[in-house]
């Protein structure tokens, strides 16, 4: 389970770059572009770029000097896929040098009512880890009733998941700030939050960092990070 420097709490007056994983999740994009994404963080000195797996590889090699870690999507971005495919898929990542993994819930399971699925989705992903990284679980809130949002949420914690996370960003909305209050109640104090999903400036990321987040996901982070200086 996630120990309190898995989630700090940001205060105002604090860099907002530490908190943010700075995203690229494009498909056209080739290794010209991942490694410029991995020279603005570590300048801007962001805590992890956040990547699709194919890539974790060249990230690691990039940053392995640096303190910015690299996040690998896990089932991304519809969260449909096989579950021993996401162990799989999150295994190699770790293999590849991925010091953080965000994987997305099986969400149509989760609309069926179908519990058990979404909690052994969730459990194989994070005994794949066995401990090795950090997992944060994409719930995409806007595919989400309420109460499904606060299941998701319990899900995560109690299945051994470090965060749960808002959004991919490719689902039918942004993140909320009512999501991550949501989220937050769900989990109370024992795993980290972090929003993701639309977040394109500093206000907003603030807004959401103070009802709750821990984290904040973004392809704007240079944008978000010198807003907040």
């Amino acid at each position: 389970m996630a120990e309190e420097r898995n989630f700090p709490i940001w205060l105002p007056g604090q860099p907002l770059a530490a908190f943010i994983d700075y995203t690229h999740l494009v498909a056209e994009s080739g290794a010209k572009e991942l490694i410029s994404l991995c020279d603005a963080a570590e300048s801007g000195g962001f805590h992890s770029v956040c990547v699709n797996g194919g890539w974790v590889r060249l990230c690691r090699e990039r940053l392995g000097a640096t303190s910015v870690k690299v996040s690998a999507v896990v089932g991304y971005p519809l969260g449909a896929q096989a579950t021993r495919a996401k162990a799989f898929e999150a295994a190699a990542a770790l293999e590849d040098g991925a010091s953080e993994i965000d994987m997305v819930i099986a969400v149509g399971k989760l609309r069926d009512g179908d519990i058990d699925a979404v909690e052994r989705d969730i459990s194989a992903v994070v005994q794949a880890m066995q401990g090795g990284a950090l997992i944060k679980v994409i719930v995409e809130t806007g595919y989400l009733t309420e109460e499904q949002i606060r299941i998701a949420g319990k899900l995560a914690a109690e299945a051994g998941a470090d965060f749960v996370q808002t959004c991919t960003g490719y689902g039918g909305r942004g993140a909320s700030v009512s999501d991550v209050r949501l989220l937050r109640e769900a989990v109370g104090e024992t795993i980290g939050v972090k929003a993701s999903g639309g977040i394109r400036d500093t206000a907003t990321a603030i807004a959401f960092l103070n009802a709750g987040a821990n984290r904040i996901g973004t392809s704007a982070g240079v944008a978000v990070a010198m807003g907040g200086r």
